[in-house]
């Protein structure tokens, strides 16, 4: 059920701070990044800002503080491949399993649809068995949401001493038509 409680909002630079208060603990305590250390606020700044030019860069709110965040980004930089998107997701840990990651994700997949992407890509990480830093929640919020895995890597990423692998999950959102259009600058909410 989702969180009627929730507003979604477009991000800006100024949101890093408290974007930063939410990526962090998934940074340092867990494999769902592969970033071994938390970017500066700068840093984390100019992502949200390149994200913007051409991609959705959504915040979850409740009560005005920010407690989830969803942003969109190229699957891969050449000119074909344009008609793809890899999504990404990172909710306060108070927070998850409350409907609010769907809500990001469907106001996500919308804007996505209506620029013109035609496939959503999920670059998941998996745990080799049992693992302190990593549950398979990800590849199930995912299924849940009508991802598929296309793809399986394995012992690809490292941290935390340990090998992981790594998955691609992929969701078609629109018909691929035999001259598809460009796709747009992503529009308001």
């Amino acid at each position: 059920m989702n969180d009627k409680t929730v507003t979604l909002r477009s991000a800006t630079p100024a949101d890093a701070p408290r974007l930063l208060e939410i990526y962090g603990p998934y940074v340092t305590g867990t494999a769902i990044t592969f970033e071994y250390e938390i970017p500066t606020q700068e840093e984390f700044s100019e992502r949200i800002r390149r994200t913007l030019e051409r991609y959705p860069y959504l915040v979850a709110e409740r009560d005005g503080t920010a407690v989830g965040y969803a942003y969109a980004s190229p699957f891969h930089p050449r000119e074909a491949y344009g008609w793809a998107a890899e999504v990404s997701i990172y909710l306060d840990q108070s927070c998850r399993g409350k409907g609010i990651g769907r809500v990001l994700y469907d106001a996500m997949e919308d804007l996505l649809r209506r620029q013109g992407i035609l496939n959503l890509n999920a670059c998941i990480a998996l745990p080799r068995g049992d693992d302190p830093y990593l549950t398979l929640g990800s590849v199930a919020f995912h299924q849940k949401l009508g991802y598929q895995t296309v793809g399986h890597f394995h012992q690809c990423g490292y941290k935390f001493g340990r090998w992981y692998d790594m998955v691609w999950m992929e969701k078609i959102i629109a018909e691929h038509p035999d001259s598809p259009s460009p796709v747009i600058p992503f529009p308001e909410l």
